[in-house]
C-alpha cells in the first residue's frame, strides 16, 4: 500500500535529519506529486522546519537531498531538490509491484479498508419524505449522496447506521386522506390537496367504504412501500425508517422537553430574551413561531456559540411551544435528533439548500441537551435540474408537477441516476442530460466505467477459449510490468486508501467516482498499449499482465460497491477480445 511507502520513505528523512545533527522532524507529510516529472514522492518537510532550526529551506533540503541520495530508501532510485525547498523521491516500479501484491492478497474484502483517526458510531439521515406519494426525484441526489457516503464511512472504519426519515404528522397526511377519498367517491380534490394521477390510481386500488383514518392509513403504507420499494430499486437500503408520529406516541418529545428545561435552557416570554451578556447583534428579528404579545417557551440558541467560530450558532432564540400550548415544528425535530443519538454518537443529517439556517438551531439544541456541536453533522445540498437537449424537463404528467423518481429509473436505469448524482460535490448545482445518461458512448461515464470492469472479463473468458491459464502468483515475474500504462494502473490502484480516507474525511464519495473512472481510464490505456492475449506476446508477459488484469477488477469492483453501482460482467456493446 502507499501508507507503507510513505512510512518507508518518512523515516528516511527523519534519519537524515539525525544523521546531519538535526532535531527530529515531529511531523513528515508525503504527497504524490501532480505530474510524473516532479518524481514519485515529494515531501515539503524543509519548508516546514527550516525556520525553527534557523536554516535556509533549499539549502536543508538540498543537504537532506544528497544524505538520502547516499542512504537511497528501498525501491527508490534517485532524490532530488525541487524549488524552494521541496524533496522529490524517484522510485524503481518494484514499489508498484507490491501494490499489485497488496491488491491480490487483501482483494475485493480488505483492501483500502482503512481505520481514520476519529472513525466511531455514526448515524447518517438522508432521505426525509411524507408518506403522501411517490419519491420524487429530487430525492434521488440526496439517496445516492448518503448511499455511497455510509459506504465510504463504513469502509473507512466506522460503523455506520442508514436512517430514513418518515414525516407522518400534521396537516399533509390529513390532505393527502382527503384527495385519495374525493378521487374514491369522484368528487372534487379539496383545495390543496394532492393531484396527480398516482392519487386517481391509489384511489381505484382503495378499498370502498373507508373513512378518513381508514384513507390515511391505507394511503400511508401504500405511499411508503412504494417509496422503499424505489428506494430498493435504486439498490439503497435503510437500517431504520424513523416514523416522526411513533417519536410523539412514545412520549420522546415530553421527555425531551423536561430534559431541556432541566438544562436551564427554556424560558417563558412573548418575545425572545435579551441580555448583555450573550451577543444578539447578528438578531434578524423575532422567531416567526412567536406572535410578540402571547407568551411562548423558548430555547435559548443563541447561547450557544459554534466552536470553530466563536459566535452565536443561531441568531435569534427559537419557540419550542407556541402561546397556544402547541408544539413548533422545532420541538418534535429535536426530540428526532435526540433518539438517534441512541444508534450513533455522531449524527450526520443531509438537506436541501433551504435549511440553512437550520443547521445552527439544532447544533445549539443537541448542545442543550449535553451533546458537542461536532457531534451534529449538517450537509447542505444543492438541487439538481434534469435536461433533454438542453432543456429542462418534466418526465410524466402521471404525479402533476413532481418527477417521480421511479420513472427517472425507468428512462435512465438506476445506475446512471445513481453514479451521475455522485459525479459533483454535493454542495454544487448540477445539471444532467438524460440523453447523455442513455447514450451507449464512451463520453457517457457509467457506460465507461462499466465498460472497462466487464472488459476486464471478456479477458477472462477470451483466455479460457484459447486454454490460457493464469499461473501460480509465486510463479510469475511481476518485474515484467515496466510499460508506463501498466504502471499507470498500478498508480491508481496504489491511490485507493488514501482516496478513501480523504473521501470519509471530506464527506466527498464523488472522490470515488472520479477515482474509478480514472482507474477505468488507465486500464482501458493499458489495454490498447499492452496486448495480453495475442500470440506474439512473450508467456511470461502473458502472465504478468493477467495478474494486472485481476487486480485492476478488483480495484474497479470496490469503487462501483463504494458508489452502490453494479459491476457487470458482461455487455452487448462490447468489442470481442
Amino acid at each position: 500500500m502507499s501508507l507503507a511507502v510513505r512510512t518507508l520513505l518518512a523515516d528516511a528523512i527523519v534519519d537524515a535529519f539525525v544523521a546531519l545533527g538535526l532535531d527530529r522532524p515531529t511531523k513528515v507529510a508525503l504527497e504524490r506529486p501532480g505530474s510524473p516529472e516532479h518524481g514519485d514522492w515529494s515531501s515539503n518537510v524543509s519548508l516546514v522546519t527550516a525556520k525553527a532550526i534557523g536554516r535556509n529551506p533549499r539549502e536543508l533540503a538540498g543537504e537532506l537531498a544528497a544524505h538520502l541520495n547516499a542512504n537511497l530508501p528501498r525501491h527508490t532510485t534517485s532524490v532530488e531538490l525541487a524549488g524552494p525547498g521541496f524533496i522529490n523521491f524517484r522510485l524503481a516500479p518494484s514499489w508498484l509491484h507490491e501494490i499489485l501484491d497488496t491488491v491480490i492478497d487483501e482483494g475485493l474484502e480488505n483492501y483500502a479498508r482503512v481505520g481514520v483517526p476519529g472513525a466511531r458510531r455514526v448515524n447518517v439521515e438522508y432521505v426525509s419524505a411524507n408518506p403522501t406519494g411517490p419519491l420524487h426525484a429530487g430525492h434521488a441526489r440526496w439517496a445516492a449522496y448518503g448511499d455511497a457516503l455510509s459506504r465510504v464511512l463504513s469502509r473507512a472504519g466506522y460503523t455506520v447506521h442508514r436512517e430514513f426519515y418518515i414525516n407522518d404528522r400534521g396537516v399533509q397526511m390529513q390532505k393527502f386522506a382527503a384527495s385519495l377519498l374525493a378521487r374514491k367517491n369522484g368528487t372534487d380534490v379539496p383545495e390543496g390537496g394532492y393531484q396527480g394521477q398516482y392519487i386517481i390510481d391509489w384511489a381505484a386500488e382503495m378499498p370502498a367504504g373507508l373513512d378518513t383514518d381508514g384513507a390515511l392509513e391505507w394511503g400511508y403504507a401504500k405511499a411508503l412501500q412504494y417509496q422503499q420499494d424505489t428506494m430498493r430499486r435504486m439498490n439503497v437500503e435503510f437500517d431504520t425508517y424513523s416514523s416522526e408520529r411513533a417519536i410523539a406516541a412514545r412520549g420522546d418529545v415530553e421527555a425531551t422537553l423536561s430534559e431541556l428545561e432541566r438544562s436551564g435552557c427554556t424560558y417563558i416570554s412573548a418575545t425572545p430574551e435579551t441580555s448583555s451578556d450573550r451577543d444578539q447583534s447578528q438578531r434578524k428579528g423575532v422567531d416567526p413561531d412567536a406572535d410578540g404579545t402571547t407568551p411562548a417557551t423558548w430555547l435559548r440558541t443563541t447561547s450557544f456559540r459554534d466552536p470553530k467560530k466563536s459566535k452565536p450558532l443561531d441568531d435569534t432564540d427559537r419557540v419550542i411551544i407556541k402561546g397556544d400550548g402547541q408544539y413548533t415544528y422545532f420541538m418534535p425535530d429535536i426530540a428526532y435528533h435526540r433518539d438517534k443519538f441512541t444508534r450513533g454518537d455522531l449524527l450526520i443529517n443531509i438537506l436541501g439548500a433551504d435549511h440553512h439556517g437550520y443547521a445552527g438551531r439544532m447544533k445549539a439544541a443537541m448542545m442543550a441537551l449535553g451533546h458537542s456541536a461536532d457531534d451534529l453533522e449538517i450537509l447542505i445540498g444543492q438541487n439538481c435540474v434534469l435536461l433533454r437537449d438542453g432543456v429542462e424537463v418534466k418526465l410524466s404528467k402521471r404525479t402533476g408537477d413532481i418527477i417521480e423518481l421511479a420513472e427517472l429509473i425507468d428512462e435512465v436505469g438506476a445506475d446512471a441516476a445513481k453514479l451521475t448524482f455522485l459525479l459533483q460535490s454535493i454542495d454544487t448545482r448540477q445539471s444532467v442530460d438524460l440523453n447523455a445518461l442513455v447514450a451507449k458512448t464512451l463520453d457517457n461515464p457509467v457506460f465507461y466505467v462499466h465498460y472497462a470492469h466487464a472488459r476486464v472479463y471478456g479477458i477472462g473468458r477470451k483466455a479460457a477459449e484459447r486454454g490460457i491459464v493464469r499461473a501460480d502468483r509465486t510463479d510469475v515475474d511481476l518485474s515484467l510490468l515496466v510499460h508506463e500504462r501498466e504502471l499507470d494502473v498500478l498508480r491508481v490502484l496504489a491511490d485507493l486508501p488514501d482516496v478513501v480516507a480523504t473521501a470519509a474525511n471530506d464527506r466527498a464519495p464523488h472522490k470515488i467516482t472520479t477515482w474509478v473512472r480514472e482507474l477505468a481510464g488507465a486500464f482501458q490505456s493499458m489495454y490498447h498499449d499492452c496486448p495480453i492475449l495475442r500470440d506474439d506476446v512473450d508467456p511470461a508477459l502473458r502472465q504478468a499482465r493477467l495478474w494486472l488484469v485481476e487486480a485492476a477488477r478488483i480495484g474497479l469492483a470496490i469503487g462501483l460497491d463504494l458508489l452502490g453501482v453494479s459491476a457487470p460482467e458482461r455487455m452487448d456493446d462490447l468489442p470481442a477480445e
